[in-house]
């Protein structure tokens, strides 16, 4: 068995589609990697390129570790674990924003306002460095989903979370106050992949870095 692979960590989910449209266009095998298969591995034995199939939270870690070269994963989750990788290229695809938000009964205040309130959130480092900037002292509450419902049910202030058009904050009557950062999806690469494999990682970053900048000029 060859052990020459380029393995790439690839995210279930939402960017999914986006990123297999990105492999199509840098040329590299795609035949066979959908949503729907149950394979966690995809193995092209002519390309000598692997995909690994991760939550996205898992991405950072199997770059870091070695068990992939390359992961293609949203800032906002690089952000929060803060891995020792390359961050390599702005694909500029899956853009989203981590923001402060409150109920709808809270918006007419300032952030300074909500000095001393409990914060629920799925991004807990995120939102404490954001506060501490801000010269702010919260209680941060970390949860793995529904960031929505804690304060509807009194457990949490505010929250800190990801939105891309906003829709499920107003659905739960909740009001963006302000921004913490943006967010789009990047190539990652492990530290020792990048040198050893330097040859076969930096033809693919000049294409994905064209594709990208083809991406961005086209929507302007």
């Amino acid at each position: 068995m060859r052990n020459d692979y380029l393995t790439i960590a690839l995210c279930k989910g939402n960017l999914l589609k986006p990123t297999l449209a990105l492999l199509v266009a840098a040329g590299l095998p795609h035949e066979g990697v959908s949503a729907d298969s149950r394979n966690l591995v995809f193995t092209f034995e002519d390309k000598a390129v692997k995909y690994l199939m991760c939550r996205p939270t898992d991405v950072p870690t199997y770059v870091e570790q070695g068990a992939a070269d390359l992961g293609i994963v949203g800032k906002d989750v690089i952000v929060e674990q803060q891995k020792d990788v390359f961050e390599l290229v702005d694909l500029g695809f899956g853009a989203c924003r981590f923001v402060v938000a409150v109920p709808a009964a809270l918006k007419d205040n300032r952030l300074k306002d909500l000095n001393y309130r409990r914060v629920a959130t799925k991004f807990p480092r995120v939102a404490e460095e954001f506060f501490r900037s801000q010269g702010m002292q919260v209680q941060v509450i970390k949860l793995h989903g529904n960031i929505e419902l804690a304060p509807i049910i009194g457990i949490a202030d505010l929250i800190v979370d990801i939105v891309s058009t906003g829709r499920t904050l107003r659905e739960n009557n909740l009001v963006a106050l302000t921004t913490i950062m943006e967010s789009t999806t990047r190539l990652i690469s492990n530290r020792v992949s990048f040198r050893t494999k330097f040859d076969r990682i930096e033809p693919l970053v000049q294409v994905m870095q064209r594709i990208a900048k083809e991406g961005r000029d086209s929507e302007n």
